[in-house]
């Protein structure tokens, strides 16, 4: 280990496997006490062990976790917060494409998977992070997000329609670009800051519920996951004055995201609307 990171506490959803693995173990490799987030804990503790193997470091942990299901995103964040640890970053790298129907709560899988469990996960565990102070949130959207102009409010609510999911996934990619500039702009001066990012198009089992043939000409234009997370890494552990608060990036530089997500007034009804659908404290 390096120990550059010793004493910090970092949470990583999705870190099972791709991006969120390679993700997770370069922080274990640093010194920090990581907690991978999943929904299954048969896949991540092997995980678990394999990290705490290769890095000589024992402060790798499990943390259950259902991005799809609000209840489990609670039960997670009370799980958490009843540690007493503190938070110094939250990697919200977990998501899906390709999966049709509705999670536990009635929302489009892709849009509840992917924007409202880790807006929900991220406002819970807000009070901790600013407590902490010096924190950071960094949530990995993807440069799919460009493909979508607008949010379909009512479309949110029904089983998605499109071929290979793409066009929801895009959507969701959507929310997690408008959910991060609106996050910052709340946590001005608050010693909280966040950030979102284009991991680049990344051979993960994000893909996993595509068809084989449509997945296996895509992956074959795909980066490896240790290449994906080189960003993720880049936001979640660069010096804050090399960083732009609500700014996305791409290839360790800030870059201009899709007019959509440069929105106002679409970031502020995304807030609102997530907000009545998960329940989450309104005053964050």
């Amino acid at each position: 280990m390096t120990g550059d990171l010793d004493g910090r506490v970092f949470l990583v959803t999705g870190a099972n496997t791709g991006i969120g693995l390679v993700t997770a173990e370069s922080l274990a490799r640093r010194g920090a006490h990581v907690l991978l987030a999943g929904r299954s804990e048969a896949r991540t503790l092997p995980v678990v062990e394999a990290i705490r193997s290769s890095t000589g470091n024992p402060r790798v942990e499990f943390l259950p976790l259902d991005l799809s299901d609000l209840e489990s995103v609670r039960r997670a964040a009370d799980l958490f917060l009843a540690r007493d640890l503190p938070l110094h970053v939250l990697v919200n790298n977990a998501g899906l494409a390709g999966v049709r129907g509705l999670t536990p709560q009635g929302f489009e899988t892709t849009f509840g998977t992917n924007h409202l469990g880790p807006f929900l996960f991220t406002v819970l565990l807000l009070g901790r992070m600013k407590r902490t102070g010096h924190s950071r949130i960094v949530n990995v959207a993807s440069r799919a997000h460009l493909n979508a102009r607008s949010i379909d409010w009512g479309a949110q609510r029904r089983p998605g329609n499109s071929t290979g999911g793409l066009a929801e996934y895009s959507v969701s990619k959507l929310c997690n670009i408008l959910f991060t500039v609106e996050l910052a702009r709340r946590l001005s001066g608050s010693g909280v800051s966040a950030y979102s990012l284009h991991p680049g198009v990344v051979a993960t089992e994000i893909w996993r519920e595509l068809p084989w043939g449509v997945r296996h000409l895509v992956k074959l234009f795909m980066i490896s996951p240790e290449k994906g997370a080189r960003t993720t890494l880049f936001c979640a552990t660069a010096p804050l004055p090399q960083l732009e608060n609500g700014a996305y990036y791409d290839a360790c530089k800030p870059v201009r995201p899709g007019r959509a997500a440069r929105d106002p007034d679409l970031a502020a009804e995304l807030w609102r609307r997530s907000v009545e659908w998960t329940g989450a404290p309104s005053s964050s």
